[in-house]
Formats: structure tokens, sequence, C-alpha cells
């Protein structure tokens, strides 16, 4: 991210507001991010439900549509791309709480529907699960307030004694149960 200099400051406040309006269509046309949130900030029409949808949307076409020679592998870029389309959720809305919902969610995918690739030869799908299941609860403990931590108790002991279940090593360590605070 360049550093905005006070020479640019300048030279954008004495632009006029015709001037302003066709440099930011022009940059929204080459950024599809710039245009969410300038929708998401400008626009009334546009919520933090709809973003949160659309979201969810992709994640599960991502997800739930991933194919190939390989489904452990081609689960594992599925996966990197649900994690880039959280961080541009958070990006655009800068919701905690979303962030957090949006990674249970793909985590509830994961366990509802790919546990058996847990055991495939290809071990990189169960270390990125591990992995988002460890961010997501050092999300919780982190960003949320501790009202949230009962809430999501439950969930996340589910998946964390489901993981704990499996004969496999852990690739980090992970607690037994998640620890209200």
């Amino acid at each position: 991210m360049p550093v905005i200099s006070s020479a640019f400051r300048l030279a954008v406040k004495q632009l006029s507001d015709k001037e302003k309006e066709a440099v930011i269509l022009k940059a929204v046309r080459r950024d599809a991010e710039l245009y969410d949130l300038l929708s998401f900030e400008l626009l009334e029409e546009v919520t933090l439900a709809d973003v949160y949808a659309q979201s969810t949307d992709t994640i599960q076409d991502l997800l739930l549509n991933a194919s190939g020679r390989s489904l452990p592998k081609a689960l594992t870029r599925a996966l990197r791309k649900a994690l880039k389309e959280v961080a541009r959720y958070k990006r655009i809305t800068k919701d905690a709480k979303g962030e957090v919902d949006l990674q249970l969610y793909i985590l509830s995918l994961i366990f509802n529907n790919f546990t058996g690739h847990f055991d495939s030869y290809y071990k990189v799908f169960f270390t990125s699960t591990v992995r988002l299941l460890l961010r997501t609860i050092q999300l919780i403990r982190k960003n949320l307030h501790e009202d949230y931590h009962l809430e999501y108790k439950p969930q996340l002991d589910d998946f964390l004694h489901q993981v704990h279940s499996r004969n496999k090593p852990l690739p980090v360590a992970l607690p037994g149960t998640f620890e209200v605070a």
C-alpha cells in the first residue's frame, strides 16, 4: 500500500467534482473490490447482510464444486480461495464477527461434507483445516466480546472433538475444548 504524499492530497483537493467523479469511476471499473467497498459505504441498499450473503454463496460454491483428479488437493485450493473471500469480506466491511462467522461457516461445510478426505495421503487438507480451526479460536478470543464465546462454544467443541478423535498427529497444538473466559 503506497503512502499518500501531501502533494497528492493537495492535487486531489484541487480537482473539481466532475474530475473526481471521473477518477473514481475509472478506478472502480478496474478494481472489483474497490467497487464493492464503495458500494457498501455509499449505497444504502447494500447492507452488511447482503455482503455476508454474497460471501457465503461464494464460499459454498468454491467448496462444494471443488473437483479434480485429486479431491483433497482441489479442496485445499478451494479452502485457500474461500479464506481469500473471508479476507475480502473483512477488508470491505471491517466486521470482526462476520469474519468469524464466515470462518465457522467454512469449517461447518468441511466437517459436514469432507471429513472423509482427512485420512487421505495428501495431508495438506487436514493440516489447513486444523490451522483454520486454531485461527478461528484465536480470532474469537482476540476480537470478540466474552458473550460471543458462549455462543460459539458448542460448535467449536464439536469441531475440536472431531479433530482429536482422529488417529492423526496434529500439526499445531489444539485445546481439547474451547475455554470460555
